[in-house]
């Protein structure tokens, strides 16, 4: 019994020398190592262009969103002229001659 167990041992040990030494098995790992961090398309280069390509993806539909609105706001102004003024009163603080204007800070 005993016998059996040492020769088990053994064979094991034989069998990890072997896979170690295996040429196919080192030129594997050799082979995931230069692909991994040498090689010119390296795994960690394509993963932080995936995540540069998803920020500028997102950029891309915050701003179609902002033209959308833009072009809403644009067409709101060129078709009414109360919209014009009003418009022209907040963001440019302008008056007609006959009106005083008061700024109210918070």
């Amino acid at each position: 019994m005993k016998i059996k167990k040492t020769f088990n041992f053994r064979m094991r040990e034989i069998n990890y020398r072997n896979l170690v030494i295996n040429k196919y098995f080192i030129t594997f790992v050799l082979f995931f190592i230069y692909v991994v961090f040498f090689d010119e398309h390296n795994l960690i280069e394509r993963w932080k262009s995936a995540k540069k390509i998803q920020q500028m993806e997102e950029e891309v539909e915050f701003y179609k969103a902002e033209i959308k609105a833009t072009k809403q706001k644009t067409n709101e102004l060129q078709s009414d002229d109360e919209n014009l003024e009003k418009f022209a009163r907040e963001q440019y603080r302008m008056k007609k001659d006959n009106e005083d204007l008061f700024i109210i800070k918070e």
